[in-house]
Parts: structure tokens; C-alpha cells; sequence
């Protein structure tokens, strides 16, 4: 019997005869193949466990540093992966090794908490995820990890307030986008600093790009394989200042492409590839991004699938909706890029989420009680016309390329009578400032929500105050208050009366050492869904 054909995926012979096109071909078959091709770890992790294992572990395993994330009142997640040789595979031994580990109320770990022992995971790639119980609400926790005598670093944590307490302030930073060629980490040491309660990281953590360097190289060509994506976030954590910002708060993070490869579009690869090696590529990148990051075992990746949508609540202050727009979405219209809407852009039952998280996240904005609701996302959601004068021309990658979908969002909003909403984004390397419209089509029409749109890490390389097509999106869009194009993250200050966001740069990225400062400072007043800028002091640090 024809391979393909015992294991299921007959069915790509059948519907290639009927000569679909590609996109039904690749939507109508995505399950069949995702399911058949991926690398399915959930059902197969009871590796051979050698309690002696640390004894042939030769050099400094905690070479990746360790990371919290996913906080809960009473819970959070603990992360570490046993490294001793990084960027080759990671250097273990063909077996399951136990790790202990201890969470302590002081940094001397005087005051144990709670300990115990988790399997580092040969089929995880030797990564160690617990999930500690029983903590308390609003609390500071100290970690760490040990294998035979080597100890992990420490990292600082801490757990959310109680469901529904009374929450006076938090604050928080949101990042995006590190190429590790184009600069330095820079703005994470300055954040590893900061006084914050929790950091969201909303996609870009690695580039999939072969060997371009501008300031420093990445280890290999383009990557495909599972030890591939291993070892390039291998060498994106040997950077200190990320591991400093991630052993000093919780994180929650969310995937956009690049974890996988440029502007994929659900089971749809960037550039005109065949279907299975894309999700087997699909399915090793998504396995190595839950190895490498603090998710709970609801994350675990299902094939090529992985479940990164969900809330967190912070007291009766912020419900927090963190988003995954690249795994359900449509593929972009036009042929993506920047293009005038078309009917294929236009047409109503096109999504950028799918239909169940859709559903979920206006069920959670319907339901919620508090104060302030973040869309914590991906890609650029309010209009952003790139054309000066008549027409139009926008990002079919971004929400521009799927505005029904927006659509709903916002008259759901509207419906509802949701106040405070709130969009934290990603993915385009600039800082931005937007104001979201009843409907951009009506520049006088209400706001109903505002935008902050974070720049990049390092992504872009070194920055300027201002070009061509910023100018040009200002005069465009009158709902976009603020642009910026200095590498950097958002700091937020949240209270029930007040947003504060700042947006904290760097001069430069193409050399270590840039000192941090706040380029603009907003307030968002409770209810009144606008920007007022406090704070605007243009960069004047020389970037050679």
C-alpha cells in the first residue's frame, strides 16, 4: 500500500485532482495534514529517566538562563532547558534527567515555599517547565534550578492579584521583534530595571533568516528542522540582557511569524511551497518555541498546532486578551504587501483569528468586569493609509487586509457600550499612537478605544526621528497621533482613572552601551477613549 495513502493523506491526491485552487486546497486539507505530518509530543513523553544522569553532564547546563511566566493568583510557570553546549543540539544525553527546583519568599531562599522535582524531557529538547501551585496572590517569589551541583541563576516572579480584588496600579512593558542580526538587546537591560509587574512579548522572539549580518551573525542558514529552531533560540537567549529582563519579571508571550517564517498565513507558507514540508517546518517551530518559553502544558504543541490564545486578569483593574493572529488567519489578499482594498480584501467572512477565537475574545470583552480591556496582539489594527492624496493603500498582512473582521470587533464594542478598550501591538519596528474610530471611514466619528503600537528591539537597526512615509501616514490618518522609528519597548502605568504609556527608546542598536529615555509620554482618561500627549522630547543622542 502507497505510504501516503495508510497514513491518511489520500486525500491530498483526491483534492488535487479536482483541481482546486490553492487556498481551498490548503484550507480543506489542513487538518488531515497537520495532524499526519506534525510532530506530535503530547503522547510520547515517557522517555527513559536515569536518576545518575547529572554525572554525564560535563559542563554548566543553565546556559540559557531561566524565565517565569503565565502568573496566576495562586500559580505560575517556572522555565529553564539543560544546555551544556547551546548552539550544537544542546549537548545532552539521550534521556529523560531529573531537576530539582525550590521557590522561595526572599532572594536567599531562606524561606522555602514550596520544591520539588521535574523531568528535563529528552523529547523537549531537555526544557523543564513546572507549573507551582498553592502561592500566594500579588506576591513576590524568588527561583531556581539544580543539577548535581550546578545551580541555575535566580530569577524574581510574581503571581497576579485575586480574581476580582480591588487594584489601586500595576505596571508593565510590552516588546516585539529582536533580530539578533540587525543590533543589540540593549532596551532589555534598561527594562530588567524598570519597577514591573509583568512583561508581554507579542511575537518576533527569533528570525528565521539565514546569515545577513548587520551587526552580529546568526549561526546558520535559514532554518527548517527542529534542532534548527533549537539552536537559533539558543542563540538568541546566550544574550545576557534578554536573560536579565527575563529573570527579573513573568512573561506572557504570544507568537506572530517569523517563530515560524515570514508572513505564513495559517497552513499557507509565504512563497509557493508544497504543503507538507511546510507543516512539518510548522510543527518543529512551534515545538521549539514551547521548549524555549514559560507556557503551561495547555500550550503544549497538538502537531502543528499550538493553543496561545487566552486571558489573565489583574484583579477588577485589566483583563488582558492576548491574541494569536498568524496560526487561524486567511491567507492575505492581493498577494499581500501594501495594496488598495479589493473585493478579495473586502469580503466579510475573511478572518485574521478564525472563528473560535473570534468567539472567545468577545465573549470575554462582553463578560468583563474591569476597569481597563487590552487586546494584547500581533499586527497593526487601526487604518493606516500609506498613500498621500486620493485612494488608498494598505498592509494586507495587517488588519487592513481583513477590516470584517475588525468590523465585528469594533460594533461588538460598540454594542456592548465597552469602555476602555485598549490594543497593544507589535510586529512593524516603529512606535505609534492611534486612536481607534467608530469607523475610519469618518475621520469625525467617536473614538472608541486607543492603540500603542511598540517598536522593535533591534529589528530595523538604528532608527531616525522621522521619514517620507511617516509623514505622509500622519497627513493621512488624523487618528494617528504619534510616530516614532528609535528601537525600544512601551512602558504602561495603569490605575482606574489612568493609562499612562511610555515609550522608551534607545539612540542606537548597532553597538552596546545606548542609554534608554522616554520619547513621549500619553494619558488615556477612564471613558474618554483619547490620546493626550504629556511628554514629547525628540532624541538628540547622536546614533554614530
Amino acid at each position: 500500500m502507497d505510504k501516503r495513502k495508510s497514513n491518511g493523506l489520500f486525500v491530498f491526491e483526491k483534492l488535487n485532482s479536482e483541481r482546486m485552487d490553492r487556498r481551498k486546497f490548503l484550507r480543506a486539507t489542513s487538518k488531515y495534514a497537520a495532524l499526519s505530518l506534525g510532530l506530535t509530543i503530547a503522547s510520547s513523553l515517557q522517555g527513559k529517566v536515569v536518576l545518575g544522569a547529572a554525572e554525564e553532564i560535563r559542563s554548566y547546563p543553565f546556559t540559557l538562563g531561566v524565565a517565569s511566566g503565565d502568573p496566576l493568583p495562586d500559580s505560575v510557570v517556572l522555565w529553564t532547558r539543560l544546555a551544556p553546549e547551546p548552539l550544537n543540539g544542546g549537548g545532552m544525553p539521550f534521556y529523560d534527567v531529573p531537576v530539582r527546583w525550590e521557590i522561595a519568599a526572599d532572594e536567599g531562599f531562606s524561606n522555602v515555599v514550596k520544591h520539588g522535582v521535574e523531568f528535563a524531557r529528552q523529547q523537549l529538547g531537555h526544557s523543564v517547565h513546572v507549573e507551582v501551585d498553592g502561592l500566594e496572590p500579588n506576591s513576590v517569589y524568588y527561583y531556581r534550578f539544580k543539577v548535581g551541583a550546578d545551580i541555575s541563576p535566580v530569577g524574581r516572579t510574581k503571581t497576579l492579584p485575586a480574581f476580582g480584588s480591588q487594584v489601586d496600579k500595576m505596571s508593565f512593558a510590552f516588546a516585539s521583534c529582536q533580530n539578533w542580526q540587525q543590533g543589540y538587546y540593549t532596551a532589555y537591560k534598561h527594562m530588567a530595571q524598570e519597577e514591573l509587574d509583568i512583561v508581554f512579548h507579542l511575537g518576533d522572539y527569533i528570525y528565521e533568516g539565514g546569515i545577513n549580518p548587520r551587526v552580529r551573525a546568526h549561526n546558520s542558514d535559514e532554518i527548517i528542522t527542529l534542532e534548527d529552531y533549537r539552536n537559533r533560540y539558543a542563540l538568541y537567549k546566550s544574550d545576557e540582557n534578554l536573560r536579565a529582563a527575563h529573570e527579573a519579571f513573568p512573561w506572557v508571550v504570544t507568537t506572530d511569524d517569523h517563530e515560524v517564517e515570514n508572513n505564513f498565513a495559517g497552513l499557507i507558507p509565504e512563497k509557493d511551497q508544497p504543503i507538507e514540508p511546510f507543516i512539518q517546518r510548522r510543527a518543529a517551530a512551534y515545538q521549539a518555541y514551547y521548549e524555549h518559553m514559560p507556557l503551561r502544558s495547555s500550550s503544549l504543541p497538538q502537531g502543528a498546532y499550538i493553543q496561545l490564545y487566552r486571558r489573565l486578569s489583574f484583579g477588577n483593574l485589566l483583563d488582558f486578551h492576548v491574541l494569536d493572529t498568524r496560526q487561524y488567519r486567511d491567507d492575505q489578499a492581493n498577494g499581500d504587501g501594501r495594496k488598495p482594498p479589493s473585493p478579495e480584501s473586502m469580503d466579510p467572512n475573511r478572518t485574521l483569528m478564525g472563528a473560535e477565537q473570534e468567539r472567545w475574545l468577545l465573549e470575554g470583552l462582553g463578560n468583563s468586569k474591569s476597569h481597563w480591556n487590552v487586546m494584547a496582539q500581533q499586527v497593526f489594527f487601526a487604518k493606516r493609509d500609506f498613500k498621500g492624496g486620493t485612494g488608498e493603500e494598505v498592509s494586507m498582512d495587517a488588519w487592513d487586509g481583513y477590516p470584517a473582521n475588525r468590523d465585528r470587533i469594533l460594533n461588538f464594542i460598540k454594542e456592548k457600550g465597552i469602555s476602555n478598550f485598549v490594543v497593544l501591538t507589535g510586529d512593524v519596528h516603529n512606535s505609534w499612537a492611534n486612536e481607534i474610530k467608530a469607523d475610519f471611514a469618518d475621520p469625525s466619528s467617536s473614538s472608541i478605544g486607543v492603540e500603542f503600537v511598540g517598536t522593535s528591539i533591534s529589528s530595523g537597526g538604528d532608527g531616525s526621528e522621522a521619514n517620507a512615509v511617516s509623514e505622509t501616514v500622519m497627513a493621512e490618518n488624523p487618528h494617528i497621533k504619534f510616530h516614532n522609528n528609535f528601537r525600544g519597548y512601551v512602558r504602561c502605568t495603569v490605575t482606574p482613572e489612568i493609562w499612562l504609556a511610555d515609550y522608551r527608546t534607545v539612540p542606537y542598536v548597532s553597538r552596546p552601551g545606548a542609554p534608554i529615555a522616554t520619547r513621549a509620554s500619553f494619558i488615556v482618561e477612564s471613558g474618554k477613549q483619547q490620546l493626550n500627549k504629556i511628554y514629547d522630547a525628540p532624541l538628540t543622542i547622536a546614533a554614530k
